[in-house]
């Protein structure tokens, strides 16, 4: 079920960034928070938002939009990983650039903040310019953000090197927070004003959604996503007192306000913003269609989130904090793991074999689990179980032959080195898609791949890697049992 209009919100969402742009004169820098690329979290939680929704928005205005990419020169000298995808944030500008020219977009340029002459900085800037690539240098200031009258100065902003920038709307994006976005925007209008050009500064964030209760499931699945930073969605004091309205924003704009509106009066005379969400562009909060999907959408997102940092501490991950933190967030929500079913289905499962089981919830509510055989391991079984129920096949129906899994697990363990013959996710699709060449009821299961994305699974104990990414690129919601299903040190 749809919770979310995702055409309104492409519609709304850059009809207002245009009027954003005619309020500051034709010039506007947008800070990007959150992923423009792939945000699952959103599509989670709000049923019909497309992953792909910003960059549908922002491929809408692509004429009028250019892209700088904001990338912290600490983050490179410590060759800082982004968690999700696994690379460095060096890498991942490139990556970014790929991205963004790949749609269509027009990425300007690069700037270094917190410049010191880093050497690794200096080979990448150096790497950057060999590639083509505009790069720019934002250097780091002295009291920075507490002492507005050396920041807003010629030894402050005025020392960075101005971006040069040719169309109306400049968005300032980055690999990850705390990379210098809202810094570089300042920094530019401080510029346009030293070179009598209007300008205008707005943020784009699309959690929490300002127009949702404080205590919506919605707004508190993104205080749980930001568990570790220990993020606080709170009542805006400062537009309540302004307008005499209740909206929602966190604890980091709200603090850092102040510093905000007196460097907006510093830079241009006085502040075009009353309150930190009013900077905010964001219209998510206007296309929400059924409140009660996003509400139990929300719900399962807070469980899984429970579940990963149950799982980080077990991984040897310091997550007391965040677990404690969302134990707090499902107490508010009225919600406990028995509200997520897939984790009783799979848990009895196990206790019922004496091995690892896993258990998926399918659109009908029919639950469905697998169990750890002497050929398949849990979840690889689970997938063909859903197949089979999801293409109306027998249960007792064997869509992969033993013949075909056999020399598989042979391979595994004579050539390739590894200790444990079971066929991972992956390898088992392969086998699937074989066998669908010359077996009927293979192929109408193969055919069903699509229907897994969105649905709810729950394994016994920790999966591989290999499994866990097999399952987030066919879509599916993994929570899992904070336990391994060894007592081994080190596993992979």
């Amino acid at each position: 079920m749809l919770g979310f209009d995702n055409d309104k919100y492409l519609d709304m969402q850059s009809r207002h960034i245009k009027e954003r742009i005619a309020q500051f004169g034709g010039k506007l820098y947008l800070e990007f928070g959150g992923k423009l690329f792939d945000d699952y979290h959103a599509s989670r939680v709000l049923p019909g938002f497309k992953p792909d929704s910003k960059i549908t928005m922002l491929k809408q205005l692509k004429d009028q939009t250019e892209i700088v990419i904001a990338i912290k020169a600490g983050d490179i000298e410590k060759n800082k990983v982004r968690g999700d995808i696994g690379i460095t944030y060096d890498m991942d500008v490139l990556r970014l650039i790929d991205a963004f020219t790949g749609n269509g977009l027009y990425v300007g340029s690069v700037v270094l903040t917190q410049f010191q002459e880093q050497p690794a900085t200096l080979a990448y800037e150096k790497k950057l310019k060999s590639l083509g690539l505009k790069v720019y240098r934002h250097y780091r200031i002295p009291g920075y953000p507490s002492n507005i009258p050396m920041i807003v100065s010629d030894e402050g902003y005025g020392k960075n090197d101005y971006i040069e920038t040719t169309r109306p709307l400049v968005v300032v994006t980055a690999p990850g927070p705390g990379s210098g976005k809202m810094a570089t925007c300042l920094s530019q209008l401080y510029h346009e004003q030293k070179r009598g050009e209007n300008a205008g500064y707005a943020k784009f964030e699309t959690f929490p959604i300002w127009n949702l209760p404080l205590n919506h499931p919605v707004n508190l699945a993104y205080e749980a996503a930001t568990a570790d930073l220990n993020d606080v969605n709170m009542i805006d004091p400062f537009h309540l007192e302004a307008y005499g309205k209740t909206v929602v924003n966190y604890n980091r704009d709200v603090e850092v306000f102040p510093v905000l509106k007196a460097m907006f009066e510093k830079i241009s005379g006085k502040s075009p913003y009353q309150s930190p969400t009013d900077m905010g562009v964001n219209m998510a909060g206007y296309c929400i269609v059924d409140d009660d999907v996003t509400k139990k959408a929300a719900n399962q997102e807070i469980i899984r989130r429970y579940y990963s940092a149950l799982c980080d501490k077990r991984k040897g991950d310091s997550a007391d904090l965040a677990i404690a933190k969302i134990e707090l967030l499902m107490e508010k929500a009225g919600i406990t793991i028995a509200d997520r079913l897939v984790v009783k289905a799979a848990n009895i499962r196990a206790e019922e074999t004496g091995g690892p089981a896993a258990a998926m919830e399918l659109p009908d509510g029919t639950l469905i689990t697998g169990k750890t055989s002497a050929l398949l391991g849990a979840s690889s079984a689970l997938i063909l179980n859903a197949l089979k129920k999801l293409a109306g096949i027998d249960d007792e129906s064997k869509l992969i032959s033993p013949q075909i899994i056999e020399p598989i697990m042979d391979l595994k363990l004579k050539h390739l080195g590894n200790r444990n013959p079971l066929l991972h996710i992956d390898e088992i699709l392969i086998a699937l898609s074989i066998e669908a060449l010359t077996n009927p009821d293979a192929k109408r299961a193969y055919e069903k791949l699509d229907a897994l994305k969105g649905l709810e699974v729950h394994s016994s104990v920790i999966l591989s890697q290999v499994d866990v990414g097999v399952f987030k690129k066919l879509g599916v919601n993994l929570t899992c049992e904070p336990k391994y299903q060894n007592k081994k040190l080190y596993h992979t």
